[in-house]
């Protein structure tokens, strides 16, 4: 998965797994972006359970580089395998989003923030205003806010870093809402090449 939640065949390896319902056909080919308004992130082993990737009839494994990856396509934490995660989430969501804060309606207003028929959402803001974890579209690229630097997303890892600009308009990739969340203190997980 790309920050623009995009489902692409990349060799890179992620460091952590998600959901969207069944997207593939009976020939393991992608047929649709999504099935459902629950879009997840999971840890790649739980409870000993294994999977034959893209079984029939079953849903699709989704791979991300990190969590903030995950945020920027649209992704909350899993309630059942990240459940720790999930109620952080879940809390900081009511402080800036308020009641009723179950999955389904956190989901509902995730996905009016992160699709318009089809297509990626975004929004235009300040760069100043972003927080840590927040990723932005540069220069037809998708860049991870992060400390005092940008750093250019890859499927393998960042591969490019820049001074982050005081100032500026910017594209945001990922959603508002899920913004608010970072925002209200929320720091998620990203991979070792961001470090």
């Amino acid at each position: 998965m790309t920050p623009y939640g995009d489902v692409v065949a990349l060799p890179g390896r992620g460091t952590m797994m998600g959901n969207r319902g069944i997207l593939h056909d009976e020939d393991r080919r992608i047929v649709r972006p999504w099935q459902v308004k629950r879009w997840i992130t999971c840890v790649l082993e739980f409870r000993g359970r294994h999977r034959e990737v893209m079984t029939p009839h079953r849903y699709t494994e989704l791979f991300f580089l990190d969590e903030a990856t995950a945020f920027a396509a649209g992704h909350r934490p899993c309630r059942e395998c990240r459940y720790a995660d999930y109620r952080r989430f879940q809390s900081l969501w009511i402080a800036c989003h308020g009641e009723p804060a179950n999955a389904d309606a956190m989901d509902s207003v995730i996905h009016a923030d992160r699709v318009n028929h089809k297509k990626k959402r975004t929004y235009l803001a300040d760069i100043a205003t972003l927080p840590d974890g927040a990723y932005i579209a540069l220069d037809e690229r998708a860049w991870l806010v992060w400390e005092n630097s940008l750093h250019e997303w890859s499927d393998s890892g960042y591969s490019a870093r820049r001074r982050r600009p005081v100032r500026g308009e910017v594209a945001v990739l990922t959603p508002r809402s899920i913004v608010d969340v970072l925002c209200a203190g929320l720091r998620p997980a990203v991979h070792v090449t961001a470090n």
